[in-house]
């Protein structure tokens, strides 16, 4: 008779990263995975979409989804935003609520915190940036402690990790906590890989990324980038045509900058990124329109990638 096969122990489970805007996400979930998956700017909401970045170990894998900031906005970009970022709780294993301790509690904590009362769902309080100033790390547990009705060690699957995503403090910790988390199983993606973001989104947000760079905080917010074409010239080597959409004639003419010197900087700071992503030599043709109201656009808003 055939020995039965032995019960594997791997484990694998999905987890959201959720907090405010520009508390961050991307880099903590760009440290765990330990590459670059997903934009990191100084500039809020520069995340947009629902990026999956996936760690494996011998244990197991862990897939990471980095959410948009929750925000308090108005029009339907935003609202896709923060849809995009509510959505992910009910559908993974755990929850790491990252906040920036060197920022003061904001209304979007309160209702963030507020989502959670009552839930079964593991969450992680992530104190993020403890390298910086850590004066708000009190307001942030008594804010946890009002929304649950009570003491934090009293409050059931609940962690709280001090961590530094910048310098990578205390990563190896946190990943530990969410390995207890993830149920037994089979791991759902190849272990080779570390995103399932599709393609022209990611290349689009390398882009978008390196105008945030160049721009700073000039005009982050309504500015929007798709990849129209993307064309195989000869063996290692793509031409990518890019769109960026803007709000208004002025801003177009900031981000085309005096004789196109923004653009230029933007793409050949981009070029090298989607080489080493596609692993070719990239010919970039960037070119800006001017759409009103885009971001209210659900037709356009869908070319962009967004769901609802």
């Amino acid at each position: 008779m055939a020995n039965k096969k032995e019960k594997s122990n791997t484990r694998c489970g999905m987890v959201s990263i959720i907090g405010r805007p520009n508390v961050g996400k991307s880099t903590l979930l760009n440290q765990i995975v330990g590459e670059k998956v997903t934009i990191v700017s100084r500039v809020p909401q520069t995340t947009r979409h629902q990026v999956r970045g996936i760690y494996n170990d011998e244990r197991g894998q862990i897939v990471f989804i980095d959410t948009p900031g929750m925000h308090l906005g108005r029009d339907k970009l935003d609202k896709c935003m923060n849809q995009s970022a509510s959505g992910t709780v009910d559908d993974v294993d755990c929850v790491i609520y990252l906040v920036d301790t060197s920022r003061l509690v904001g209304e979007e904590e309160e209702s963030i915190a507020a989502k959670f009362k009552g839930t079964k769902i593991p969450v992680i309080l992530g104190l993020n940036k403890i390298d910086l100033r850590r004066r708000n790390v009190a307001d942030y547990i008594a804010l946890w402690e009002r929304a649950m009705g009570k003491p934090i060690n009293e409050i059931k699957n609940f962690t709280l990790v001090s961590l530094s995503g910048q310098k990578g403090t205390n990563i190896e910790k946190l990943v530990d906590i969410l390995f207890d988390y993830m149920p037994e199983g089979p791991e759902l993606y190849p272990v080779d890989i570390v995103s399932d973001m599709p393609q022209r989104l990611a290349l689009a947000d390398i882009i978008r990324e390196k105008l945030f760079k160049v721009l700073k905080k000039e005009i982050p917010h309504s500015l929007g980038v798709v990849i129209e074409d993307m064309k195989l010239l000869r063996k290692k080597t793509m031409n990518i045509k890019a769109l960026i959409f803007v709000e208004r004639d002025t801003q177009k003419e900031i981000v085309i900058g005096k004789n196109g010197e923004v653009l230029k900087k933007a793409g050949t700071l981009a070029r090298g990124d989607l080489e080493d992503l596609l692993d070719m030599n990239v010919f970039l043709e960037c070119y800006v329109k001017t759409k009103k109201n885009w971001r209210d656009d659900i037709s356009l808003l869908q070319e962009f990638g967004y769901d609802k």
